[in-house]
């Protein structure tokens, strides 16, 4: 089984690099598509750590597949 999960990242007020993942995210967003979510999201301002404001401004994207084997379940 394979799972495509999106990968969200942002640099802090510092500049630092944050990663957001949605636990539910579409696995057919086109990239203007993400990056205006991500634009809008920028602005909201809602997310802080030790006084340091997060998702200040956007970076990066990208699907990450994982391929899972299972070996059994009960």
């Amino acid at each position: 089984m394979t799972m495509k999960k999106l990968h969200l990242t942002f640099l802090n007020q510092e500049g630092k690099k944050h990663k957001l993942i949605p636990k539910i995210a579409s696995t057919e967003l086109t990239a203007e598509e993400v990056e205006a979510a991500m634009n809008e999201l920028a602005t909201l301002d809602l997310f802080e750590k030790e006084s340091v404001a997060l998702y200040q401004a956007v970076d990066s994207a990208k699907y990450v597949e994982t391929i899972e084997t299972p070996l059994f379940n009960k």
